[in-house]
């Protein structure tokens, strides 16, 4: 079997070309211009990174693929999905609202954002996968409305599945509110007591008959919740979470899954940036001392391979003497979270079929 192309570059400019000018060049020779672009809606996806987070990827970079998208007469938009946990990004506006102060505005990408998931984070499409744990994925609507799926990705570290690449920015990103949960959790919600008002919203979105209201306050019925997760969408007071209950290798498989749902069945590209490499989330409001130095851009058509590569030059790094890491574990990302294992996202990717981790790595 023939080893799947990444392409990569480094960070070094010179006076003739500066980062966007090579990251274009970057995406040229891996490819992007062999998809079928022109008069198609192109799916960008990106993390616009929680208010207080500075490690996120700067909105110049989405400018370059926006702009070359265009070139080739496509019509790209900027899009993520709304968050599971209350933050800047639990809904549309709020959502909107942090791209912008981030700066992913139309005047500085050349495009528009769209919340991939709708308002409350529960206009998803159901994609059917079959996998061995998602039969069928809840993903936003936006993006399965799309030609072309394109991932521009901050690689970094992640406390629950060692990294965030590719696979996590497609798979966990792209699912709704719904879909994070079941990611999550075994897909049952509960409330909490002293954040509910007993205003019986989620009585009334219920289609299953699941919450009821004792003494001004909701109870769930989990025996009849299905886990749908309209209820956490319209609670006006957040008092409704998910239960993070899934192990840590479960919650691999099943965003592998998600991502497969999202890409099976139309062109994609995918886009990592392995620079600012933080220990956790851009979902953080925070970013803390990154783990090694800035690596480079690499970019495949395969988003298996594209995570294996970045995570083995990441191992290739030294380490950042003033970062945090849990232990001394040879391997990166397992000294700064020791309970996770990056490498299901791989070895379950592969059998999923979403990719390979035989790659050739050619540097531009």
């Amino acid at each position: 079997m023939e080893k799947s192309k990444v392409y990569f570059t480094n960070f070094h400019t010179t006076t003739r070309e500066n980062q966007q000018q090579k990251l274009a060049r970057l995406l040229l020779s891996a490819g992007m211009d062999r998809l079928p672009l022109e008069n198609k809606y192109v799916a960008v996806k990106i993390h616009f990174g929680e208010p207080g987070n500075l490690a996120y990827l700067r909105p110049n970079y989405a400018r370059t693929v926006v702009d070359l998208i265009k070139q080739m007469g496509g019509k790209p938009f900027l899009t993520d999905c709304n968050t599971l946990y209350v933050g800047g990004r639990k809904n549309a506006l709020d959502h909107i609202e942090s791209a912008y102060i981030n700066g992913f505005t139309p005047y500085t990408t050349g495009c528009h954002v769209l919340i991939g998931d709708g308002l409350k984070g529960t206009d998803e499409a159901e994609v059917p996968v079959d996998g061995e744990y998602v039969k069928s994925a809840k993903i936003g609507r936006a993006v399965m409305d799309a030609d072309v799926f394109i991932s521009l990705t901050h690689f970094k570290g992640h406390e629950g599945t060692g990294f965030g690449g590719a696979i996590k920015n497609i798979g966990m990103g792209c699912g709704s509110r719904a879909g994070k949960m079941e990611m999550h959790s075994s897909g049952k919600p509960i409330i909490e007591q002293s954040k509910c008002i007993g205003c019986g919203s989620c009585l009334k979105i219920c289609a299953h008959d699941a919450p009821c209201i004792t003494n001004r306050k909701a109870t769930i019925d989990l025996d009849k919740c299905v886990g749908c997760g309209r209820c956490l969408g319209i609670c006006p007071t957040d008092a409704i979470a998910s239960l993070f209950d899934e192990s840590e290798r479960l919650l691999c498989c099943k965003m592998v899954e998600y991502a497969k749902a999202v890409l099976d069945g139309r062109p994609s590209f995918h886009i990592s940036l392995v620079m600012d490499v933080s220990p956790f989330c851009d979902c953080h409001g925070e970013n803390d001392v990154p783990l090694i130095p800035d690596v480079g851009m690499f970019a495949s058509f395969d988003p298996v391979a594209l995570d294996l590569a970045c995570a083995e030059a990441c191992n290739r790094m030294p380490r950042n003497q003033e970062a945090d890491f849990e232990t001394d574990a040879p391997d990166h990302f397992d000294a700064a979270h020791s309970i996770t294992d990056w490498r299901v996202q791989i070895s379950h990717g592969k059998k999923m079929g979403l990719g390979s981790d035989e790659y050739e790595l050619i540097t531009i």
